[in-house]
Formats: structure tokens, sequence, C-alpha cells
């Protein structure tokens, strides 16, 4: 999948034109570069773009181009991806469980800010990297609740334990900091002030000044409408609840945006294929597809139905059970979307805010799959 040459106004204007077969991401540089300028701008620290939510080259491309200077990276395709795209940028692995090859790659790429989350890794990583100059970044969990899902089944030392584990980092001679991730679509600004005030109990614990604090993700990019918690609401509380935990001992603050920073650029357009019956609506993307965080993240309000010659169908709205094009039948959007009455087969649905994951998660499942990408000037259909 790569970018057309071609600089379309709007998606309406790509669709009347083109007539696409298959399903279209479009991209607005604009609203990327605005996003990361809003990061920049806001956020009390260094900002790192997450690049596993959109690796596509135009994104990194175009948040070196609106001042971005660092970048979490969570692989070797990662790291090489950033050291050609954004030479001399700062590459955090905050992957906390790696392999010994993949430990010597960052190394050979001039990684030297790195994040574990128990004794086994931390060892892993002090047999192969030099102590000095290397950030270790302690990452821990709270038994919280406040996101789309829970980020720390998976990674994460109890409060306890990244106690243990920092005051080791730093006896091995590490730069010893912390960082946590709140979870995705976070909807509670107070969970960061709760993390930041564990985080200072952990570095009085373990005896330990940090050198950083890395306030993970979360920041939501909304799927509905209605009331929405904002970047400055959370960058505010990071600020003030740093100040109030940490006082004297404050951290210089990292963050790691992936879907806030790039979700809303995009829009991804799906064909109707049938109109079962006037029961069912059919597309030919879908939860093999683009569509893949739909049942994990919840379903979208923000849809737009236009007809092939780029019309706006105003139909009653109605719920519609909506299947993708697989013969799998869990390929089938959450609940029962609300769309025009009358809409028909050759109808684009347009859905906005996908341009995290959506990329990276869209597989060619029963031969479908294939993605055209085109750059609009605006994402207003």
């Amino acid at each position: 999948m790569g970018l057309s040459k071609t600089i379309w106004a709007s998606p309406s204007e790509f669709i009347r034109a083109q007539q696409p077969g298959n399903p279209v991401m479009f991209f607005a540089p604009s609203v990327l570069q605005a996003t990361a300028r809003r990061f920049l701008d806001g956020f009390p620290g260094l900002v790192t773009y997450a690049v596993k939510s959109n690796p596509d080259e135009a994104v990194i491309e175009n948040l070196v181009a609106a001042g971005l200077k660092g970048f979490d990276v969570a692989s070797p395709f990662e790291i090489d991806l950033i050291a050609r795209l954004a030479p001399g940028a700062a590459m955090h692995y905050n992957n906390p469980v790696r392999s010994r090859a993949e430990i010597a790659f960052a190394l050979e790429h001039g990684v030297r800010s790195f994040s574990v989350d128990s004794h086994s890794e931390l060892r892993k990583l002090a047999a192969i990297a030099p102590a000095a100059g290397t950030e270790v970044s302690v990452r821990f969990k709270l038994p919280v609740q406040g996101s789309a899902y829970n980020f720390g089944a998976k990674f994460g030392a109890t409060v306890e334990d990244a106690a243990l584990i920092l005051r080791e980092a730093a006896d091995l001679g590490f730069t010893p900091s912390l960082t946590f991730h709140p979870g995705t679509q976070v909807n509670d600004v107070t969970l960061w002030d709760q993390f930041i005030r564990a985080a200072a109990g952990i570095a009085r614990a373990a005896g330990v000044r940090i050198a950083r604090l890395n306030t993970g993700g979360g920041f939501p990019s909304h799927r509905t409408e209605g009331d929405r918690l904002t970047l400055e609401e959370i960058f505010a509380t990071i600020g003030r609840a740093t100040d109030e935990a940490f006082g004297d001992d404050r951290p210089a603050l990292v963050c790691e945006p992936g879907r806030g920073m790039c979700a809303e650029a995009f829009s991804v357009a799906a064909c109707v294929k049938a109109v079962r019956d006037d029961r069912d609506v059919f597309l030919n993307d879908g939860t093999y597809g683009t569509l893949f965080e739909m049942p994990i993240t919840g379903m979208t309000d923000r849809i737009t139905v236009i007809s092939p010659d780029g019309q706006h169908r105003a139909g009653a709205p109605k719920p519609w059970p909506v299947f993708g094009p697989t013969c799998d039948s869990v390929d089938r959007l959450p609940g029962e979307p609300v769309l025009p009455a009358d809409i028909a087969e050759g109808d684009y649905v347009v859905f906005a805010g996908l341009g995290a994951y959506s990329v990276v998660t869209n597989t060619r499942f029963n031969g479908f799959g294939e993605l055209a990408m085109a750059t609009v000037l605006s994402l207003r259909v």
C-alpha cells in the first residue's frame, strides 16, 4: 500500500472520480501535523510517537516535518524504519520483553533507552548493554479501570516489585526511570493522576531519584459523538500531578501517544457489496481488515454513507447488521450500526478516525484485504 501522488480535495471527490472497488484509506497530512503540534505545544515534556499504531512512512515523515524528535519503538523493524526516516531522533525501546538478538540490534542502532518489568529481563539487558549512558525505565501497573481494555494483563510489575527492580537497575549503574501505560482509549483523566502518584511512591520506596517518568499513551481518539476528554485536560493533569507528587524530585516527563496522535488523520471508506433483502449490509471491508478493532475498542458512530456520485444518503436512521466480505461469520461489526434506511449496493460507508492500527491489522484472509491509500486536503466527506 502506498500513497497516491494525486492530492484530492476530499474523500467524496476521490470516490466520484475513481469509484474504488477496494477499501480506501484517506490520509490528511494537515490533520496529523496539527495534532502533533498540539502535543508538542501542550505536553510538559518529550513527545515520542508509538510507531506500532501506524508505521506508514508518510506518517513518520509528516511527524518529523511537524517537529517530533522522539519515537517509541518495539521491534527491530521499527528501529530500522526510524533510523532511516528520522536519523538522529530519540528511540525508546519500551517493549519490556526482548530477545538478546533484538537488544543487540537496538544497541547497534543507537538505542539507549529500554523498559523492563521483571528482574530476569533487567539482568538479560545488563549482560548485553553498557550501564553508562543507558536508561532503564521500570514499567509498573495498577489495578485500575477507565480504559477500553486492561494493559496490565500482559506487561507491568506490581508497585512492590517495581521498587525492587528500580533499586536493582540503579545499583547496576543504569540511569533509573519509571514508565506506565494507563490503557487504551482512556476516558478518565484521573488515571494519570493515580499512576503518577504511584510512581512517586515507587521511587521513594526504592530510595531512587528517577531521571524520567514516561506517562505512556492512552490518549483517546473518540469513537462516538458527545462529551470528550481533551488533550489539554490530560496535559494539565499530568503536569499538576507530577509537581504535587514529586516536588523537588520532579523527573523529566515523556509521553508516547499512538492512537491519540494518528487516528484522526485518517478515514476509511468501504463499499457496500450488498443489501440483503433489506435486512443486512455487506461491506468489502470488515473485522479481518481495517475494521479489526471495532469489536475490541468499541463501535464508532462517526459514519457517513455516500452514493457513488458523492451525495450523502439522507434516509431515516436505522440499525443494520453489518458484515464484512469474508466467509467467516465472526466478520461482523459489533451491535447494529445506525445507517440511513436508503443505503444501497454500490454506496460507500466512510468511517472517521481510523488511522490507528487499521493498516497493521489488515489481513488477506479469504483473499480480501487489498487496500488503497489516498491523500486528501480535508477529511470532510
